[in-house]
């Protein structure tokens, strides 16, 4: 249907085609996985390009398309199909390499740049796409609770990660979705510290930001620990703001809602707490065949929130010196209601 649909969409844009090159919005269309291949889309026909490595693939993989395979002349086989076709009115994604788009000019007589014609089908999930994603923030969960354990002073922020990786395999994921980040004391108040060799210390932070996969589809989230040590007092109130924070955005994601507006929920009592200074990025993200995608919950978001959309919520607050905390959940909307898909404890959690 999102093909028929994309198709009339083209015809009705008066486009003679639409060429993807992006391998996520490759793969949301046609199933096919491997890492070199092209696209274009007209209202009548759907032609995937790819070479001789990915053929027996994409014959496995991609149903109801024409699969060319190209013999190392990828550019010149599209330039054959544009002028083949008369596709003079050629769409592409903004996010082309220069050397596509400078066959595009040569080629094609009106060559239209577009922002988000794939992706805007993306923010929505459907059921296939909803198991998928529920099956990565499992496989992620479980492979945490194998290695939490192992959490505590004296083990090096190297060695926690090191370990969820191999978890999050061991779990059926084919790889993290993304470095993993274990944080701890004056590391965790950057967003988005490497882990060191450094040494958990009493008294630390701890943030892990990490996520799972299954069919090609991601989850993401995190959590702060605190390891008992002397002087918690401002570190345990910093927690519960953030978290406070969290839940504040949670219940403001409503259908028809402003994405920006779920994410002011979170910055404005973190700014009323007197924090705003310590909160930097946005309070969430789409999360799909991309980690990052489509909706962004920011204050620069022009996005609407949708039954079906999902994503991130969270907030965070990082103070250097001190340290840092953010909390994250993924949320689906859900009969018009934002029901948390991630389903570890949020309560502080001191670990001695």
């Amino acid at each position: 249907m999102i093909l028929e649909n994309l198709q009339k969409k083209i015809k009705s844009q008066k486009m003679d085609g639409f060429l993807v090159l992006n391998a996520s919005n490759l793969r949301y269309l046609s199933g096919f996985t491997g890492s070199s291949g092209l696209a274009v889309i007209t209202p009548e026909k759907r032609l995937l390009f790819t070479d001789f490595r990915y053929k027996e693939q994409a014959e496995k993989e991609v149903i109801g398309w024409d699969i060319i395979i190209e013999k190392g002349r990828k550019f010149k086989t599209l330039v054959s199909i544009i002028k083949k076709l008369k596709l003079n009115r050629l769409g592409f994604e903004v996010s082309i390499p220069y050397m596509i788009f400078e066959i595009l000019r040569k080629y094609v007589v009106s060559p239209l740049p577009i922002k988000n014609f794939i992706e805007g089908y993306r923010k929505i999930k459907n059921q296939e796409e909803i198991i998928n994603i529920t099956q990565a923030v499992s496989r992620a969960e479980k492979a945490f609770l194998k290695v939490k354990p192992f959490l505590r002073a004296g083990v090096t922020e190297k060695e926690i990660a090191l370990r969820l990786d191999y978890s999050i395999k061991e779990e059926g994921c084919r790889s993290a979705p993304f470095d993993i980040i274990v944080a701890s004391g004056a590391n965790s108040s950057m967003p988005h510290a490497k882990f060191t060799d450094k040494r958990i210390e009493r008294g630390d932070f701890v943030i892990i930001d990490w996520g799972g996969e299954s069919k090609g589809y991601y989850s993401d989230m995190t959590r702060t620990f605190l390891v008992a040590g002397n002087g918690l007092a401002q570190k345990k109130k910093i927690y519960n703001i953030v978290n406070t924070a969290r839940q504040k955005a949670i219940n403001a994601a409503k259908v028809g809602v402003k994405a920006k507006d779920v994410d002011a929920a979170a910055r404005d009592f973190i700014k009323k707490e007197g924090y705003s200074q310590y909160f930097g990025h946005a309070t969430g993200h789409g999360v799909g065949l991309d980690v990052h995608e489509s909706p962004s919950i920011s204050h620069l978001s022009s996005d609407k929130i949708s039954e079906g959309m999902v994503f991130t919520v969270e907030p965070g607050i990082y103070i250097p010196g001190l340290g840092g905390v953010r909390i994250e959940d993924m949320i689906l909307i859900k009969n018009n209601s934002a029901v948390a898909i991630t389903g570890l404890s949020r309560e502080l959690e001191i670990i001695s």
